[in-house]
């Protein structure tokens, strides 16, 4: 591990996603409980990317774009649901008035929001192996413990996010004016990540 892979590692997970935007969402539905399943949810969904790419399986999505494609629709279809959701005050509302949500349902969302994005595979397929000498001994460990150390950031930065969230919940749950707008937001969020997946190329 080095420095300029800690860096790097923090620019790509500060700079907000669709794993970020969730927990957020999660935070303002239902305070810092759901912020932090969320943000531990959202770790969770980067482990199959993270092992395809260690296990060479990444290079399966590149070159396979029937494979590709199918995920790439799946994940433009789950992240409309979502907005959709949002937009007819469904999550933060839904919290709100259940901060209690089961932590399963959190976890299930979250994993999927990062489970269906092939273009997460094919960045740890680019982003790990730069980080390897071409004379490590033991390169797979050598990635897996990278992957951890990517993982560890990557729940640190989005708890940061949910707490902060969360701080302000209370101040939109007395103002339904105004959850109702962060709905719309985070739904408008959404539709925005989920065209950006459309637009994407192998």
């Amino acid at each position: 591990m080095t420095l300029d892979f800690l860096l790097t590692t923090l620019i790509i997970v500060a700079t907000p996603g669709t794993g970020a935007l969730y927990t957020l969402a999660a935070a303002l539905g239902g305070g810092r409980r759901n912020a932090l399943i969320a943000a531990f949810g959202c770790t969770l969904g980067i482990i199959p990317h993270m092992l395809a790419a260690a296990l060479g399986l990444a290079a399966l999505v590149a070159t396979d774009p029937r494979l590709f494609e199918l995920i790439r629709y799946a994940g433009i279809t789950y992240l409309v649901w979502m907005a959709i959701g949002l937009w007819r005050s469904g999550l933060v509302q839904e919290q709100t008035t259940e901060p209690r949500q089961k932590a399963w349902r959190i976890i299930r969302k979250a994993v999927l929001i990062n489970l269906l994005n092939p273009k997460l595979s094919l960045f740890f397929l680019a982003f790990l192996p730069q980080f390897v000498h071409p004379s490590d001994p033991a390169p797979l460990l050598t990635m897996i413990g990278l992957s951890l150390i990517f993982m560890a950031v990557t729940f640190l930065v989005f708890a940061i996010y949910g707490l902060a969230a969360a701080a302000m919940r209370q101040g939109l749950v007395e103002r339904p004016m105004r959850m109702r707008l962060v709905n719309h937001v985070l739904a408008g969020g959404f539709v925005l990540m989920a065209g950006k997946l459309a637009l994407a190329q192998r």
